[in-house]
C-alpha cells in the first residue's frame, strides 16, 4: 500500500504531524513500536511528571497554606500508591485520546519498529519478527530522544536504586535521601516531587548554576528558593562515579576547577543529565541521511534532510528538546509536504520548569543578547508588588 507520508515515531512531533497531514488530505501512516502512542512525553515524561507535580503541590499546599486561609483540614497524609494510580490514569486517558484521534483522522497506525530502507520506502518489523515494507512519497523521522547518561562515567541504571526519569516516576516508596545528578528541568521537577513528600534532595550540577541556558538572574534567585525548600545544591561539581552501595547508591564528585573528591550515599540516585537523539537502528546511514557531530539528523530551514522526500522533526534534530517545539515542527512539516508554506518561529517557543514557583522564559536571554552584540533594555516587574 502506498502512502503520501509515513511518520516514524508517535510522540508529540509524530502524532501532531500525522493529524495535520491527514487533515490536509494526505494518506498518512504512523509507525510506533511501543504498545501505546504518545512517545516519551505522554508515557514516561511530561504527562506523568506533571500529574505527580500537581498531586504533590496540592499536598504541600494543604500542609502549609490552607490554615492561613481559614481552611482547617488537620495534618494531611499522602497515599503514594493512590498518587501513582492517579498518574497512571492520567497517562491512560491521554493514550486512549490519541488512539481516538488516529481513528477520527483515518490515520493507519503501523505497530512495530520502523526503519528507513531508502527514500520512499519504510520497513516495519512487528514484535513477532515479521517485516512489512511500506511505499510512501514522503518520510518524517520523529523518533525523539533517549537518556544520555553521564559523559565518561559508566552508570548501571536499574530503575530501582540508580534511576533515570522513568524510574523516578515509579518509585514505590519515598527515598530518605535522593541525589539528583544534573540541575536541569527534569532533575529539578522530579526532585521537587520527592522533596515535597519528605525526601532530602541533593542536586549535583556540573555548571556554575542550575538551569543552564536560563536567564542567570532568574536561575540564581530560583536556586535560593529551592534552598529554602530544603534542596542542597552543589554546583561546579563533576561526577566521576555512580555505584551501588550497601543501603542504596553512592555518588562521587569533584570540583570542576580542581580539588578534593567527595562521596555521598543516598537511597536513590536520579541521573538527569539530559537526553540524546534516538537514531539507532533507523537505517539512516544506509539511506544516506546525514547526521551532525552530536548525532542529530541534519535538516534545512524547511525540516528537509539531504535526501529528497525525507524530513525530520523534534528531539532528533537540533534545538531545545521540548514537546511543544516538536508539535510546532510537526505541523510545519505536514504543511510543507502538502505544498504549503510551513514555518516555525523558534524565538517564540517558551520553556517552562513546572516547579514551585514555576520558572518560564521565552525569547533570548540577556546573556545570549550580550554575546550576540545586540543592544537591549531591561524591564523588571516584581510579582510581589
Amino acid at each position: 500500500m502506498a502512502y503520501d507520508v509515513v511518520i516514524i515515531g508517535s510522540g508529540p512531533g509524530g502524532y501532531v504531524c500525522a493529524i495535520k497531514a491527514a487533515q490536509l488530505g494526505l494518506k498518512t501512516a504512523l509507525v510506533e513500536k511501543w504498545p501505546t502512542l504518545g512517545g516519551t512525553c505522554v508515557n514516561i515524561g511530561c504527562i506523568p511528571s506533571k500529574a505527580l507535580l500537581y498531586a504533590t503541590e496540592m499536598f504541600a499546599e494543604a500542609g502549609h497554606s490552607f490554615e492561613a486561609l481559614g481552611i482547617d483540614v488537620g495534618k494531611p497524609k499522602f497515599n503514594l500508591k493512590q498518587m501513582m494510580a492517579h498518574k497512571d490514569q492520567v497517562v491512560g486517558q491521554n493514550t486512549k485520546g490519541l488512539d481516538f484521534l488516529m481513528k477520527k483522522n483515518k490515520i493507519d497506525v503501523l505497530r512495530g519498529t520502523g526503519k528507513v530502507v531508502a527514500a520512499g520506502k519504510v520497513s516495519v518489523t512487528g514484535e513477532d519478527g515479521k517485516t512489512q515494507d511500506v511505499e510512501t512519497k514522503n518520510i518524517v523521522i520523529a523518533t525523539g530522544s533517549e537518556i544520555a547518561g553521564i559523559p565518561g562515567v559508566k552508570v548501571g541504571i536499574d530503575e530501582k536504586v540508580i534511576v533515570s526519569s522513568t524510574g523516578a516516576l515509579t518509585l514505590d516508596k519515598v527515598p530518605g535521601h535522593l541525589v539528583v545528578v544534573g540541575g536541569g528541568v527534569i532533575g529539578l521537577e522530579l526532585g521537587s516531587v520527592w522533596a515535597r513528600l519528605g525526601a532530602k534532595v541533593t542536586v549535583v550540577e556540573y555548571l556554575d548554576s542550575i538551569l543552564g541556558g536560563m536567564d542567570a538572574e532568574v536561575a540564581k534567585q530560583f536556586q535560593r528558593m529551592l534552598a529554602k525548600q530544603g534542596f542542597e545544591i552543589k554546583t561546579g561539581s563533576k561526577v566521576t562515579a555512580v555505584a551501588k552501595a550497601k543501603k542504596g547508591a553512592s555518588v562521587t564528585f569533584e570540583p570542576v576547577k580542581g580539588g578534593d573528591a567527595e562521596t555521598i550515599e543516598a537511597d536513590v540516585v536520579l541521573v538527569a543529565t539530559g537526553r540524546k537523539p534516538y537514531t539507532e537502528g533507523l537505517g539512516l546511514e544506509a539511506a544516506g541521511v546525514e547526521l551532525d557531530e552530536r548525532g542529530r539528523v541534519k535538516v534545512d530551514g524547511h525540516l528537509r534532510t539531504n535526501v529528497e522526500g525525507i524530513y525530520a522533526i523534534g528531539d532528533v534534530i537540533a534545538g531545545p528538546m521540548l514537546a511543544h517545539k516538536a508539535e510546532d515542527e510537526g505541523v510545519a512539516a505536514a504543511e510543507i509536504i502538502a505544498g504549503q508554506a510551513g514555518h516555525v518561529n523558534y524565538d517564540v517557543i517558551p520553556s517552562v520548569v513546572y516547579t514551585s514557583p514555576e520558572v518560564a522564559s521565552v525569547g533570548k536571554t540577556e546573556e545570549e543578547l550580550g554575546k550576540a552584540g545586540v543592544e537591549y533594555k531591561v524591564g523588571k516587574f516584581p510579582f510581589t508588588a
